[in-house]
């Protein structure tokens, strides 16, 4: 009976595998969307680039971008183009305290041909690494 009463204030204080990792998951990649928005509005590839671990892939419609320096490549060129007002709307996300993923909405605005704003739009893909400091850093994007 007191083994029993152990395990059951253990499985309280620490958790219950695998019970918390679901809203976890959620919250972390919210937290995560919600940076990576505020880094991609300031226009600031670096910190993009440092979302993403060594050997991250980035997959958007025309090509791959392998590493967080052609990642920070890929999206200067985006700010120089005028791309502004990114938003990421979480669709989904899961996981365990290794591996997690989010799907979401994203928009943003660009410029026509005449140089008027355009929104434009479509959905993502992400897949995270957990890292030490329970942080996620993105191990592969795709977006259309």
């Amino acid at each position: 009976m007191k083994l029993a009463q152990t395990s059951t204030l253990l499985i309280c204080l620490l958790g219950a595998p695998g019970i918390s990792l679901a809203a976890d998951a959620k919250a972390d990649v919210a937290k995560a969307y919600a940076a990576w928005d505020a880094a991609f509005n300031k226009h600031d590839e670096k910190a993009i680039g440092a979302s993403y671990v060594a050997t991250a892939k980035l997959m958007p419609p025309t090509q791959v971008a392998s590493g967080p320096a052609e990642i920070e490549k890929f999206f200067a060129g985006l700010f120089a183009s005028g791309v502004t007002d990114h938003k990421l709307e979480m669709i989904d996300a899961g996981g365990d305290d290794k591996v997690v993923f989010g799907i979401a909405k994203w928009s943003a605005t660009g410029k026509d041909k005449e140089g008027k704003p355009s929104p434009f739009s479509g959905l993502a893909t992400h897949v995270f690494e957990r890292q030490a400091d329970g942080s996620l850093k993105l191990r592969l994007q795709t977006f259309n």
